[in-house]
């Protein structure tokens, strides 16, 4: 399945330095998993992280999990040898922090060949530049990192979002015209669940492919709201149907439910269940 096929509705940070933490991944019903050496990882731990981490990724059991590596920038004192650690490791994809430049980009291509690269899209530069950086020929996916750069814009966080939704889009718009992947950002009151779910809500309609989480108690509301719905998976075969029998009577349109339904709605319902199969061949091997 290609990066871009394949379902991303929960994306999980796990602390690279928590062995434990490392274990429990391979239980849960995750689609992605972000193994963290950076922000989730004090400076002393750093060290033993990167061995803990080798170990983990070394003995597997991940399932179809994508396994996406998260580094420290390469302009700190942790880079390279995070680059050292992971060069080889097993894994899908590497993520660097703060991306801003292609420069960055290609530094990190050039130190891991072959590996596919992800960027955290977290300051003002990286959000203005997000459809360069999208174009960069080893991207293929976006991570929102909107609690920097909330930090970053001095906005006040609210629950609609109101402050970040420029950047969210602006960011989305780019990945879309390149093909990539796109991760929304993660919601703090993981205890949270009405909240959680609304936000969820709110990037699936905005058209994120998921939502980076922080606890194993958001997976499920994550899954729920980016997979679709039995209705809409209803609708897109009803949708298909009426508009295969229009065609064979000679007709560009059909109505269903009292709507006119033409190709372009045709595309997304064929989408719609593209996706549901995914998914569904996903779990039946996660």
């Amino acid at each position: 399945m290609s990066t871009r096929a394949r379902p991303f509705r929960s994306v999980l940070y796990i602390p690279a330095s928590k062995a434990r933490a490392l274990e429990k991944a391979k239980t849960l019903p995750v689609d992605a998993i972000i193994f963290d050496l950076e922000d989730a990882v004090a400076a002393e731990e750093k060290r033993a992280a990167r061995s803990t981490l080798a170990e983990a990724l070394a003995e597997g059991g991940y399932g179809a999990r994508y396994r996406i590596v998260r580094i420290n920038g390469l302009d700190t004192e942790w880079g390279a040898d995070d680059l050292n650690a992971i060069r080889g490791a097993a894994m899908d994809a590497v993520l660097l922090p703060k991306v801003e430049t292609t420069a960055q980009l290609d530094a990190l291509a050039e130190a891991l060949p072959g590996v596919p690269l992800w960027a955290m899209i977290e300051t003002p530069r990286g959000v203005l530049n997000a459809d360069t950086l999208a174009a960069h020929p080893r991207l293929e996916g976006f991570v929102m990192g909107t609690n920097d750069l909330a930090m970053e814009l001095g906005c006040r966080v609210r629950a609609d979002r109101m402050a970040l939704m420029s950047s969210l889009s602006h960011a989305l718009l780019a990945a879309r015209a390149h093909g990539i992947v796109a991760v929304d950002g993660v919601y703090n009151a993981f205890k949270d669940e009405a909240g959680l779910a609304a936000e969820c809500e709110q990037g699936r309609d905005l058209g994120f492919d998921g939502k980076s989480l922080i606890h194993p108690a958001q997976v499920a509301p994550a899954n729920a709201a980016f997979a679709p719905s039995d209705d809409e998976i209803d609708l897109s075969r009803r949708q298909i149907d009426a508009f295969e029998q229009a065609t064979k009577s000679g007709l560009g349109i059909a109505v269903v439910d009292g709507r006119i339904v033409e190709n372009l709605h045709i595309v997304t319902a064929r989408e719609t269940l593209a996706k549901a199969a995914a998914i569904a061949q996903l779990e039946a091997v996660t």
